[in-house]
């Protein structure tokens, strides 16, 4: 007897490689799935702005990478002695004007020259409600400022929609070669009300499949389905009943990279994997003659990595080697 419905994902037609650069933006699950990415050695950029939720500020800040904006003292603003950005995280601010506006504008022109040559843009959605300011602007964190100071809306299917085309018509002047992921975010917003988040969820869906079906660089990955249709059991989510745990994770991770890494770079993650097993290995005896040869032996298996992908970052693993050896 069958008590669940599994889904394989189909894979994708062309597929992400380790010689790729990877440009993810969006919610806290583009953070754990890119997480993953830098770990087996993918040429990976992460949420410049931080962690981002909605179409509007996740699109438009896009669009400011791409224009390669710098901000000034005019887009700060002060909130209990703290300097902040209403398009950033709270990870941007800083008690100093000057050193919150260097910490954006570093990130901004990394952002920028990265973008400019990826190959794959990641984008994870996670809620179609946005929260304005008096003077209608969309902010991307609300900073802990008080909630009667804003705005709260309901994005609707097309308003996503137009918001995320306007961004990806911007993008294919600035890249032509980039090509697109949508997802979306399985982490339910349950402070928005269980319907209102199932609302919300769908106006991203809707947008999302109408952009794929029109745009021939655009892909969907089904994360969301993957939790909600496939797992659907709280015993894969954290305490909070809100966000998927690590069991979810890693399911999702496993769908992903079957349906999305090419072969010859899911043979590169096995040995990375080993790599990195080899690093996290606690010695019995590290003075022993046995450990010796352990370094040298995967010393040799990453140095033959590289040589034979040259593209890889493996300088750390090599060091963690060296440096193991040249103290015995």
């Amino acid at each position: 007897m069958e008590f669940r419905l599994p889904f394989t994902p189909k894979p994708f037609i062309q597929k992400l490689a380790h010689h790729h650069k990877l440009f993810l933006a969006g919610s806290c699950f583009t953070e754990q799935i890119g997480a993953k990415l830098s770990n087996y050695k993918f040429k990976t950029i992460e949420n410049p702005n931080g962690i981002l939720f909605n179409p509007i500020s996740i699109s438009e800040n896009i669009i400011s990478y791409i224009d390669e904006k710098m901000y000034n003292e005019n887009d700060l603003f002060l909130n209990n002695e703290i300097w902040g950005s209403w398009s950033h995280h709270t990870k941007f601010s800083d008690v100093n004007k000057a050193q919150a506006l260097e910490k954006i504008n570093q990130s901004q022109k990394a952002a920028h020259e990265f973008l400019k040559n990826a190959d794959w843009l990641i984008i994870t959605l996670g809620s179609s409600y946005v929260y304005e300011l008096e003077n209608k602007k969309v902010v991307a964190n609300c900073h802990k400022v008080p909630t009667d100071k804003f705005n709260k809306k309901l994005l609707s299917a097309l308003e996503v929609e137009n918001a995320l085309q306007n961004m990806l018509e911007k993008l294919k002047s600035f890249n032509p070669n980039v090509k697109t992921i949508f997802t979306i975010s399985p982490v339910r917003h349950l402070r928005d009300g269980f319907v209102e988040n199932n609302r919300s969820k769908a106006n991203l869906i809707a947008a999302v499949h109408d952009l794929v079906a029109s745009n021939g660089n655009c892909f969907y990955f089904p994360s969301y389905e993957l939790v909600i249709d496939d797992l659907r059991d709280y015993r894969f989510y954290a305490e909070d009943m809100v966000h998927p745990n690590y069991q979810a994770t890693q399911y999702v991770w496993e769908k992903f990279t079957t349906a999305c890494i090419d072969e010859q770079s899911l043979s590169i993650m096995k040995e990375i994997g080993m790599i990195n097993a080899a690093k996290n290995h606690r010695p019995f005896n590290p003075t022993s003659n046995q450990h010796l040869q352990f370094l040298k032996t995967n010393l040799g298996k990453t140095l033959q990595l590289h040589q034979s992908n040259p593209y890889l970052d493996l300088t750390a693993e090599i060091d963690f080697f060296e440096s193991g050896i040249n103290n015995f």
